[in-house]
């Protein structure tokens, strides 16, 4: 389907399509599938948009509740991004990953105009080292979908931009509100929209922080994010348990709700 004639789109996911840490003044979050449907309605009067992701879940959850009712809203565009919640935890059935993702992309592909998957970011540094074999295992997968099923992939995985620690949020999981700009650009151009700009140019150069400011932010974030993070998982919890998606219904997208470009820059 020509992106051109997109009406509709539906975002499925977890905290990366939810929106985290691009936070708005009111405590919201925003986030890259915000801002693409934002540049979609521009395009389109009457344009619809939900987005049902939700943060901590995992591909399996996605699965269950999420898949079924973007199936039945028959959207234009649908996005699906998950699994790297599962990856990312010290156990994980990737078999059990790959074939709930098989079965959200199966159930999908037939329902919308045009189906987006996506090799996912990750932070530059010893965590995405330590997890690489399972991401790229995964990313392969999610490509031999897409060839099946006649989905596009977005590539962020190579992202040497994306992967830019400064891109990412003091709790080193989710992007910046520069890392969220950069994704929907990435999408939009993937959708075959010329570029606004290059959304993979690398950051400036910068002066390395100092070894006390390093070991002062490992603190802060054992402290305020790692921690809280190893009680969740210790005790079967997630962030996102009884949390409803931000726009459960697909609705016209009215100027009020629209949300506005962050400003560039890390």
């Amino acid at each position: 389907m020509d992106s051109a004639e997109f009406r509709s789109y539906v975002a499925l996911g977890d905290s990366f399509t939810e929106g985290m840490s691009d936070a708005l003044p009111d405590g919201t979050y925003r986030g890259w599938a915000d801002l693409l449907a934002r540049r979609l309605a521009e395009r389109r009067a009457g344009f619809r948009y939900a987005n049902l992701a939700v943060r901590g879940k995992l591909i399996d959850q996605i699965a269950a509740d999420q898949v079924p009712v973007a199936a039945a809203m028959g959207a234009d565009l649908v996005t699906l991004v998950g699994g790297l919640n599962d990856v990312l935890r010290p156990r994980c059935d990737l078999d059990a990953v790959c074939d709930a993702l098989e079965r959200s992309v199966a159930a999908l592909a037939p329902s919308c105009g045009r189906l987006v998957l996506m090799r996912t970011p990750g932070r530059r540094g010893p965590v995405l080292e330590r997890y690489r074999p399972r991401m790229e295992r995964l990313f392969s997968f999610v490509d031999e979908l897409a060839e099946r099923h006649g989905a596009l992939v977005i590539d962020l995985f190579e992202s040497r931009a994306i992967g830019d620690p400064r891109m990412w949020a003091d709790d080193r999981l989710h992007l910046t509100p520069e890392g969220h700009r950069r994704v929907a650009e990435a999408v939009w151009q993937g959708l075959g929209h010329p570029p606004t700009f290059d959304w993979d140019e690398p950051l400036p150069m910068s002066t390395p922080a100092r070894w006390a400011a390093r070991r002062g932010a490992d603190l802060r974030f054992a402290r305020e994010h790692l921690l809280p993070w190893i009680g969740r998982r210790l005790t079967g919890r997630s962030s996102g348990d009884g949390r409803a998606p931000k726009r459960p219904d697909l609705l016209p997208l009215t100027w009020e709700d629209q949300p506005t470009e962050p400003a560039s820059g890390p």
